[in-house]
């Protein structure tokens, strides 16, 4: 940690690790140890699993798990408005950034688990959950099985892992929009920068997978969206019409399944739009979490 001051909005409060051990093939929580990657963490037993976070801010707890593409850095144009009002908590992923998983870990099948020792590593009780493409993999696995600790649920460009006959269908026949991208051809255009940046960051994450980040995870169970809709946890999706990736009339058709769910579309965006239409996202997002 660095003495010089930064902002009060982007204020880091911790950066820890929550340590969980392997034990017949579940995850407990072992405890945390503070501070960045270094010699330590690299110490560390084979069998133990470190999952990186980092707080900001004060208030109602916000979690935010991050796509395919990306780390818990992914969300710097999100952390800055949000600190303001919630505690936010960012964190990689298993097998992603500060986050490798473990030689014959059990990568995403894990996810739920993963957040579940993660908020009780900090004392967590409830939280409202964000998951952008792959990181909804997390989220509505985590409020299938703990509904009662979800606050409210963010569904970004994607489906979280859900499947059924009628949106494998919808898959299938969805329309072309073009070459699978993270991002609207219209924001490398109009943001180029931005862009870079985003493809910079993905790069500097060297367990990047080049799996389909929407689709079901192996050996994975699909989630019971059924007790997320009977426990009355407020759900929005938000899709972009752009998406080339998770296609809109799949995520459009999962929301239709939730009732009491809402969704909010972004005409001008791709996969990202927490990424390429932030301005909008933020707003959309922070009006959810006040209501």
């Amino acid at each position: 940690m660095t003495d010089r001051k930064r902002p009060e909005t982007t204020a880091l409060e911790r950066r820890d690790f929550v340590r969980m051990g392997l034990a017949a093939g579940s995850l407990t929580l072992a405890g945390s140890a503070c501070g960045p990657v270094g010699a330590d963490t690299a110490a560390a037993g084979r069998d133990e699993f470190e999952l990186y976070h980092e707080e900001y801010g004060e208030g109602p707890a916000v979690v935010f798990a991050h796509g395919g593409s990306g780390t818990h850095m992914s969300w710097w144009r999100q952390i800055p408005s949000f600190s303001r009002e919630f505690t936010c908590v960012t964190y990689a992923q298993r097998g992603y950034g500060f986050s490798p998983d473990v030689p014959g870990g059990p990568g995403r099948t894990a996810f739920a688990e993963d957040l579940r020792s993660l908020l009780d590593g900090l004392g967590i009780e409830k939280a409202s959950l964000i998951g952008q493409s792959m990181g909804g993999r997390s989220v509505l696995g985590f409020a299938a099985l703990y509904p009662e600790r979800v606050e409210k649920l963010v569904m970004s460009s994607t489906t979280g892992g859900y499947r059924d006959a009628e949106l494998d269908a919808l898959r299938e026949s969805a329309p072309d929009l073009g070459r699978r991208s993270a991002f609207a051809p219209s924001y490398a255009e109009r943001d180029p920068e931005g862009a870079f940046l985003y493809r910079m960051v993905g790069r500097s994450n060297d367990f990047l997978s080049d799996d389909d980040e929407d689709a079901p995870a192996m050996a994975a169970v699909a989630p019971d969206i059924e007790r997320i809709v009977a426990a009355g946890v407020p759900t929005l999706f938000l899709v972009g019409e752009r998406d080339t990736v998770a296609p809109p009339t799949v995520t459009k058709a999962l929301q239709a399944k939730m009732s009491g769910s809402t969704l909010v579309t972004f005409p001008e965006s791709g996969h990202s739009p927490y990424w390429e239409v932030h301005e909008e996202f933020n707003r959309v997002v922070l009006d959810f979490l006040r209501a």
